[in-house]
């Protein structure tokens, strides 16, 4: 993949894959290929292949999905599993019909089993049974990677995919209903701090441990491997450090400087215990994260201010 490769970011407009374009225009790579979702719907096969027929791209980064927190997993089963199957089904399979150079596919940590040992090596998958409250969202991005390992078996298609951890950064959502607990938690402070409430409720007991990677590591990640790796195995995406989720609302209750108290909520799920990425392997290809947790707090908190002086925050799902 050069400079004028020609390079589809599918999902292009969610925090992923805005910040894999962010970093491929920073790099020089000028020949990208960007659809919306009202533009090209991905769940459409029929719409896809009409899509990679005309368009002929080289190189796609699959980072188009159907995302949320405990609560929307929850809500919208039926949503998270037929969106991301149609999805990836329908990109991977066009990618192969029309000769894509190679593709990358970008699932989630969930795919473990809940009690798998930790740190999670990538040789845990379907060693155990899933998490309940995310189950159809896992479900869905093991298919994904074993799409990937099937038509790389069966044609020789150069289709690899990565596992990132918890992301958090630029573009985020932060619709109370479905975001992750990183963009709840910030809203929740802040909104506390603005109307001067005396505490913000927490979901569960505080005690799950959770590893957070910022999206600008990610997309750094993605692009090396697009460039240096080319194996069947899937690799996890992570920093190989974890924090409660106590510490981490104490963490953003200080970045966002709300004095009220913390209350957690035990009648809420918990969620899968802990959650930690084995990263030995991206480590030994070569790569390692580089944005700790509390700068890109920080950092995130400033575009979150920006984001609503400029109106411009996603503060409900698009």
């Amino acid at each position: 993949m050069n400079e004028k490769s020609k390079i589809y970011v599918a999902g292009h407009n969610g925090m992923v894959g805005s910040a894999i374009v962010r970093l491929l225009q920073q790099k020089g790579f000028s020949n990208l290929i960007l659809r919306t979702s009202k533009e090209l719907d991905l769940r459409n096969q029929s719409a896809v292949d009409t899509f990679f027929s005309k368009e002929k791209p080289e190189f796609v980064f699959l980072a188009a999905a159907k995302v949320g927190g405990i609560q929307a997993n929850n809500t919208y089963k039926a949503d998270f599993l037929y969106d991301n199957l149609a999805i990836e089904t329908n990109v991977i399979h066009a990618a192969y019909n029309h000769r894509v150079k190679k593709l990358l596919f970008l699932g989630s940590s969930c795919i473990y089993p809940k009690l798998a040992p930790q740190p999670l090596k990538e040789e845990y998958l379907l060693s155990g049974f899933l998490e309940p409250t995310n189950e159809p969202y896992a479900i869905a991005k093991i298919a994904g990677i074993k799409m990937c390992e099937a038509f790389r078996d069966q044609y020789n298609c150069n289709f690899i995919s990565a596992m990132p951890t918890n992301l958090y950064g630029p573009n985020d959502n932060y619709d109370l209903q479905k975001s992750h607990v990183l963009p709840a938690l910030m809203r929740k402070f802040h909104e506390a701090k603005v109307n001067s409430q005396p505490q913000v409720e927490i979901w569960g007991t505080g005690s799950p441990l959770r590893e957070f990677l910022h999206v600008d590591d990610l997309a750094e990640a993605c692009l090396f491997l697009m460039l240096n790796y080319n194996g069947k195995d899937f690799v996890n995406m992570g920093t190989g450090e974890d924090i409660s989720i106590k510490d981490l609302a104490l963490l953003v209750k200080d970045v966002v400087g709300y004095n009220g108290e913390i209350k957690f909520d035990p009648s809420k799920p918990d969620g899968t215990p802990r959650k930690l990425l084995s990263v030995e392997k991206m480590k030994t290809l070569g790569w390692t994260y580089r944005i700790k947790l509390k700068d890109g707090i920080i950092n995130t908190y400033a575009l979150f201010l920006e984001g609503i002086k400029k109106n411009q925050l996603r503060l409900s799902e698009q």
